[in-house]
């Protein structure tokens, strides 16, 4: 079955460019030229993965990825723009984007990010059996990989989908300091410029939610190292 893939883009060189590309890979394209034309095809229609520039004419693209993400929690949305400092990366991501590719680009790269995106929607099936359940828990930190749910001690918390993967990573390396390009690549499956503070700013996003109600801290910063998942008074190996 063909993969079907929005491109909201308002150059429409640079949106035939894509169209063409994606439609030789064996993709269906679907093509809208301004921002408010993208979110009405967006909200009415089913895409495996949606490619958004973020200047966009009647609406930009960040306010289409936050309109989106009220109904749609799993689509990957990778955003394409010229806007490329560290400063628009977070930006960007932290409206619940996926990946951040900056123009100009060499279609062999975002095709890689396109693969990349939807091999993680692939991976991230319910599974089929309940022996393939898989239930992760540190401290009185639970997560059940079936249904997606998160709960410490009785309170259920709600997680983007990218803060989900990060508290997925910390789950199975409990104790483990993860350098950052390390959580970039789990994460986000890409390398940004190590001048970034997205990790930074994910973290923060993920500590907030699981710490509230003063529960006790789990991920704690290695200074010039990365983060580490453990209790407060364990040692990191």
């Amino acid at each position: 079955m063909l993969k079907k893939i929005l491109v909201v883009e308002d150059e429409s060189s640079v949106a035939s460019f894509i169209k063409k590309g994606l439609t030789e890979e064996g993709y269906q394209v679907t093509i809208a030229l301004d921002g408010i034309t993208g979110l009405q095809i967006a909200l009415t229609d089913s895409f495996d993965l949606i490619i958004l520039d973020i200047m966009l004419p009647g609406m930009n693209g960040l306010e289409i990825c936050r309109t989106v993400r009220q109904q749609n929690k799993t689509v990957p949305i990778l955003f394409l723009t010229a806007l490329g400092t560290s400063e628009n990366v977070v930006i960007g991501l932290g409206t619940e984007a996926d990946d951040y590719l900056v123009k100009p680009f060499k279609f062999i790269e975002l095709l890689a990010r396109i693969k990349s995106l939807l091999r993680r929607v692939d991976h991230t099936t319910l599974p089929k059996t309940a022996s393939e359940v898989k239930e992760y828990q540190f401290s009185n930190l639970v997560v059940n990989d079936y249904t997606k749910t998160v709960k410490r001690g009785d309170r259920v918390i709600s997680l983007t989908s990218t803060e989900y993967r990060l508290l997925l990573l910390f789950l199975k390396n409990p104790k483990r300091v993860l350098s950052r390009i390390e959580i970039l690549e789990h994460v986000w499956s890409i390398n940004f410029d190590m001048n970034t503070n997205v990790v930074d700013v994910y973290v923060n996003y993920l500590r907030k939610k699981i710490e509230r109600d003063n529960f006790p801290k789990l991920i704690h910063t290695v200074i010039g190292m990365g983060y580490v998942l453990k209790e407060s008074d364990e040692d990191t190996n």
